[in-house]
């Protein structure tokens, strides 16, 4: 009997820990990647990639982002970026739904942002943009950082992103 108690408490906390495993998923490199293709094959892009170059690119200039102020790196000349942050935890995917809501601000007739900004979205969808790395960090403040860097960039004027 008692073992079967120990036991019931091993397989209980061993539980906790999937689960609480499962609420962080959503950082991993494959959840930003399909969140990516979701909205790329909504509009007839073909699908990002994860590149361990660029996502090394983007985790330096997270950690350096531990003020949470929402500063663009520049993308050292090579990439192109989208950055988010949140005063509490959020994830990947989360803030890639925050740039892919811009979608309803881009007319793409005339390859413009009305009534609002979209050029975070225009990104995530950009069609020569194919490589994709992406990083988190937890702020002095207890917020979240994320940022995502696309090779090669996007957002030039006067082309559409598809």
């Amino acid at each position: 009997m008692g073992l079967c108690k120990v036991s019931f408490c091993v397989l209980s906390v061993l539980g906790l820990v999937i689960v609480g495993d499962v609420a962080y998923a959503q950082d991993l490199p494959a959840d930003y990647v399909n969140a990516h293709n979701a909205a790329r094959s909504q509009v007839g892009v073909g699908n990002i990639v994860w590149d361990d170059t660029v996502a090394a690119f983007a985790q330096n200039y997270a950690n350096q982002r531990k003020d949470c102020q929402l500063i663009h790196s520049g993308g050292g000349g090579k990439y192109g970026e989208n950055i988010a942050m949140s005063t509490g935890d959020m994830s990947g995917t989360e803030a890639v739904k925050l740039w892919v809501d811009e979608k309803p601000y881009y007319d793409h007739a005339s390859n413009t942002c009305v009534g609002g900004e979209c050029r975070h979205y225009t990104q995530v969808v950009w069609r020569n943009s194919v490589g994709l790395g992406c990083a988190k960090v937890r702020c002095d403040n207890g917020g979240t950082f994320i940022t995502c860097n696309y090779s090669p960039p996007g957002n030039y004027i006067g082309q559409s992103p598809y």
